[in-house]
């Protein structure tokens, strides 16, 4: 790999861990806010919505910088959304309703993610040639999913009443300003990631890529993306790759608030010790992601789809999980399958998606599907909870839906294939203009 991607890798690394750390900052803010149950899931929610509503713009913006300088610029946005969550008591001292406001927060770092994803997985189709992307891809996607292992395990500890206390006697002033309570008191140090994270930003290389001029007129931007939606999903290995990939991140998303309310049924932990059971699940897809990356080339990557269907099978098994190391095992193996599958169909969407498309682009419409999916399954999730269904049933319905699902993608990609063995286009370099 090019001494550059190491740098991304870094960059990415920190920004994430922020994201994932601050999330679980502000489920504990909601909770001591004692805001309702269902309030939760809309953090996510909140945070998600800009890559649906910005689908149309983020990509053109990727295009228009170099992506190292992307990158910087929206990782700044971050910073400023973790900063609104850190003065939400004043801010909501202007007339606005606490719970709001936190989600607000949360939703301005997601804005900044929204525009920080397409330069992201963009810049590794610019440096790197296609029979490196699923390798780039796996580390790319295990490092990610450290971050989120570290991530939720950071913001646990930082709630944990022994560190909590701590950081509440800390006499100084820029760090105790406003802060009375253990969610306060974190997130001046998660901030801390995202400057770690904005100066890696500085030292990613310009790869020389340049795009044509990107149009500024929101019309012309969305006519575009609708184009670029359109010939994505025509695509008959473009429409299966992004199928499963809207489906595993909508998934990914609903799995971790599943995974902290099956903690605190089943195990009776409070939010700071099942907040680290979503990092014993992320460490499955790590390894996960790893293995695929050292034994699915591109090539092959068709030939895994029906582990997608195994995936929906073993969550279901969490129904009758209630012993703490069975729970960690059972939640390593779903972790772990789900990075297998999933990696080498990214890097199959990537690499059609950069022939197809630029790349800003073609993530740009990744991002938008694969969105649209984590907020439809969010909101159902919110539902049930709001009507009081029980996590037993709700894994269960999340299980055969999963399963179903993917059965149903498998039957799609062998109807494809029966029609046009597509098999020689895996791997093909973008034609030149």
């Amino acid at each position: 790999m090019k001494r550059g991607f190491y740098t991304i890798m870094a960059a990415q690394f920190f920004s994430s861990l922020a994201d994932n750390a601050l999330l679980i900052a502000a489920i504990g803010l909601l909770l001591e806010l004692q805001g309702p149950a269902w309030v939760t899931p809309l953090l996510k929610f909140f945070f998600t919505v800009s890559y649906v509503v910005l689908a149309a713009f983020v990509g053109a913006f990727a295009d228009s910088l170099p992506k190292g300088k992307v990158m910087f610029i929206t990782n700044g946005v971050k910073i400023l959304g973790c900063l609104v969550m850190f003065l939400y008591a004043q801010i909501a001292a202007l007339g606005l309703d606490e719970h709001l406001v936190v989600l607000l927060a949360y939703a301005i770092v997601g804005l900044g993610a929204a525009a920080y994803s397409p330069a992201k997985y963009g810049i590794l189709t610019e440096l790197l040639p296609a029979r490196q992307l699923v390798a780039a891809n796996g580390w790319i996607e295990g490092l990610t999913v450290a971050s989120i292992i570290l991530g939720t395990v950071l913001g646990g500890t930082l709630l944990t009443p022994r560190v909590s206390s701590a950081l509440l006697g800390v006499d100084f002033p820029l760090l105790s300003f406003g802060i009375e309570s253990p969610a306060e008191a974190a997130i001046p140090i998660i901030g801390l990631s995202y400057l770690v994270a904005a100066a890696f930003n500085l030292r990613i290389p310009d790869t020389g890529a340049r795009y044509e001029r990107q149009p500024r007129n929101p019309l012309v931007l969305v006519r575009d993306f609708s184009e670029c939606f359109v010939m994505l999903w025509k695509d008959k290995l473009g429409q299966i790759s992004l199928a499963v990939t809207t489906l595993f991140w909508g998934v990914g998303a609903t799995l971790q608030f599943i995974v902290i309310a099956w903690a605190q049924d089943k195990l009776g932990y409070g939010l700071d010790r099942a907040s680290m059971l979503q990092g014993v699940t992320a460490l499955g897809i790590a390894l996960g992601a790893v293995i695929a990356a050292r034994f699915v080339p591109l090539r092959r990557s068709l030939a895994i789809l029906p582990v997608g269907v195994a995936t929906g099978l073993v969550v279901m098994l969490m129904v009758v999980v209630t012993w703490l190391p069975l729970a960690i095992a059972l939640l390593v193996i779903v972790g772990g399958i789900a990075g297998f599958f999933v990696v080498p169909m990214n890097a199959l969407l990537q690499h059609r998606g950069h022939v197809l498309l630029s790349a800003g682009h073609s993530i740009a419409v990744q991002n938008f599907n694969e969105n649209v999916a984590i907020l439809i399954m969010l909101a159902l999730y919110s539902a049930m909870i709001r009507v009081d269904l029980g996590i037993d049933a709700v894994i269960v319905a999340f299980s055969l839906f999963v399963s179903g699902t993917m059965y149903a993608i498998i039957r799609w990609n062998r109807a494809n294939q029966a029609k046009q063995d597509l098999s020689h286009l895996i791997g093909m370099e973008k034609p030149p203009h």
